[in-house]
């Protein structure tokens, strides 16, 4: 007989639930960005931003939060990456052609609406690829609170997208948003990464030197000048996703999955949500109207909201149209409006980048922060609302999928 569950124990299954459940680390992340906005406007402010300028030997808490927490982000990303192109959703071209399409078409859209606003400054111009990403854990958080009236397929295939999206932003960042660099310490960076594949070709396959070099990797990358989490995903490009010989058939006991697993709960939980803290506090003392209409922040908060919309759907409707890939399984066109709305969301990424493209300037950072925050408040409530009130595809008797009811 099983014995009845003690309170304790309820409360560590629901913990465990909550922690394993993926959309939970936007829910933690909406309360941090909160938070942070709440304490910047509050008596706490002139500690909270003395804390963040704070030195910790070389670097600032600011830095050591966006230049050495976020490599492990960045770590999981390529972990992601090169899971789903080997072996997961983007395996193949016809899982790969809709997503694939849908992300591209998702980062040129907000890029052009952003530069439409901002094509007569150059010291904002700067900032184009802002909204040019989408952050996965605050749209699955949305999809989280609409249960089961979303199709796994959407969810899917927007965890698709969002990958294929992070990949095109770790590009744009190594090519975009690189400092002067250090031939020096370039070289050695690429040195160290040749030992990373050479301990692949060797077929070792515990992580600990893997991740000895990786942070070698870290410290003569952030001396180069090429941003330092960049180093996160050239090591996870180099993890090996074979299993041990005594398992060869199970990936799930492969390096990539154990350090992917491994790392999931930490940065869901704690460094994304201090990213956050630390990014996301804005004073509104003495923001004007004509801050708000600046063209720095509306091109920034149109480009997530209509951009996103525009380039996503527009792009995927477009191949879906010409017969190249269908609609996600059980899906329907208003339903795929409502996830591309979602697509909208570009908090982590795109106050990453923003952080970067302004890093010298604390007012055009604000602004980057309140055309963040509004773009992507109103892109998920929208897409929230969307997707609340689509009708879904319910299959006829006897039948199995058919055409979308709204197509």
């Amino acid at each position: 007989m099983t014995p009845p569950a003690t309170p304790t124990g309820r409360l560590r299954s629901v913990l465990r639930d909550f922690l394993d459940n993926s959309a939970s680390g936007g829910l933690v992340l909406m309360a941090s960005a909160v938070l942070a906005l709440v304490v910047a406007n509050s008596p706490l402010a002139p500690a909270y931003f003395a804390a963040l300028k704070a030195y910790i030997g070389p670097l600032n808490t600011q830095h050591w939060i966006n230049d050495g927490l976020m490599a492990v982000f960045f770590l999981l990303v390529g972990l992601e990456i090169k899971r789903e192109v080997l072996d997961g959703q983007l395996s193949t071209w016809s899982r790969r052609i809709l997503p694939g399409v849908a992300a591209a078409g998702g980062m040129a859209a907000p890029a052009l609406i952003f530069v439409a606003f901002n094509l007569s400054d150059p010291n904002t111009l700067r900032g184009w690829a802002i909204p040019a990403a989408t952050d996965i854990a605050f749209a699955l958080g949305v999809l989280a609170l609409l249960g089961p009236r979303v199709p796994t397929s959407l969810k899917v295939f927007l965890t698709a997208l969002a990958i294929i999206d992070d990949l095109g932003a770790v590009l744009i960042i190594a090519v975009f948003y690189t400092g002067d660099l250090s031939t020096t310490d370039l070289g050695l960076a690429g040195a160290t990464t040749l030992a990373l594949v050479a301990l692949n070709r060797l077929g070792v396959l515990r992580l600990l030197p893997y991740l000895l070099l990786g942070a070698v990797l870290w410290f003569f990358v952030l001396r180069s000048g090429v941003h330092a989490t960049i180093a996160g995903v050239v090591l996870a490009f180099t993890i090996p996703l074979r299993a041990r010989p005594a398992a060869p058939d199970d990936r799930a006991a492969s390096p990539l999955h154990r350090l992917e697993h491994a790392l999931h709960t930490p940065v869901a939980f704690l460094i994304i949500p201090v990213f956050g803290l630390a990014n996301a506090g804005v004073s509104f003392a003495g923001i004007t109207a004509e801050a708000l209409l600046d063209h720095l922040t509306l091109g920034v908060a149109l480009g997530l909201l209509l951009g996103k919309l525009i380039g996503v759907f527009g792009s995927a409707a477009l191949v879906i149209r010409l017969r190249l890939a269908d609609v996600p399984m059980g899906a329907t066109m208003t339903q795929l409006l409502g996830v591309s709305l979602l697509c909208g969301i570009g908090f982590t990424m795109s106050l990453f980048i923003g952080m970067l493209a302004f890093a010298n300037d604390p007012i055009l950072q604000d602004e980057v922060k309140i055309g963040i925050l509004g773009g992507s408040v109103v892109a998920g409530l929208a897409g929230w609302a969307v997707l609340r009130v689509a009708p879904r595809e319910v299959p006829a008797p006897g039948q199995g999928r058919r055409a979308p009811a709204d197509a």
